[in-house]
């Protein structure tokens, strides 16, 4: 099994039915400002340098972000973020992302999630949750390189023990900035580059970039 022929798998997925529905509806509708373009609308697959040292796990595609654009964090306000954030950590060969194809490449990044579907005010329920687990289960062993997983939020960080090492005692609590070492890699903690922690503040581009200095040191991908 290749990425490329995971990817393939990933984009037919169809299991969740409240998801399909969802992601297809907001595809269909559209909003306002995107309403001459053709959305995705469909689970997006991980993207990035396949020899990555550094994982970064999110939630899941936003709606009029990645569920129109088809790749993660690209397209929306989040993205935005995070991807000058990488590219200010050399991660990242521009800082800017607005579609696939616009020529952003990831250097020892990856960058997945823990749902592939945009799901419905942004909070996939647990059986959704559970159901999608298994495509980062077949994606890990895909990325041998990696020593690193930043989690970006808590619903991404609890992916991550699930994924890493589900019977881990006592449970490393999700914080910004937390070190947990998990199934032979360090997780880390970052608060999730969404609107409403970025326009208030609670995460700040000086936050973020220690996050990823960090990763990028234990990682030894400097």
């Amino acid at each position: 099994m290749s990425l490329a022929a995971l990817e393939a798998e990933v984009v037919e997925c169809r299991r969740c039915p409240r998801l399909v529905a969802w992601r297809e509806q907001v595809a269909a509708e559209k909003r306002a400002a995107f309403r001459d373009e053709t959305y995705w609308g469909r689970p997006v697959p991980g993207f990035g340098d396949p020899a990555a040292r550094i994982v970064l796990l999110g939630l899941a595609p936003a709606a009029h972000g990645a569920n129109r654009t088809g790749r993660m964090f690209t397209g929306d306000r989040s993205g935005d973020f995070l991807y000058a954030a990488l590219h200010r950590a050399g991660l990242a060969n521009q800082p800017a992302s607005v579609a696939r194809g616009d020529g952003l490449a990831l250097r020892g990044a990856w960058i997945t999630a823990a749902v592939r579907c945009a799901p419905p005010a942004n909070k996939p329920l647990p059986a959704e949750r559970d159901a999608c687990a298994h495509w980062l289960e077949r994606e890990w062993p895909l990325l041998g390189g990696v020593r690193v997983v930043v989690a970006l939020g808590a619903f991404g960080w609890e992916a991550a023990v699930r994924l890493l090492e589900p019977g881990l005692r006592p449970r490393p609590r999700f914080g910004h900035g937390a070190e947990a070492a998990a199934g032979g890699v360090t997780l880390l903690g970052c608060f999730h580059p969404s609107q409403q922690n970025t326009f208030t503040g609670r995460l700040t581009p000086a936050m973020i970039d220690a996050v990823l200095a960090r990763a990028i040191a234990l990682a030894g991908a400097a």
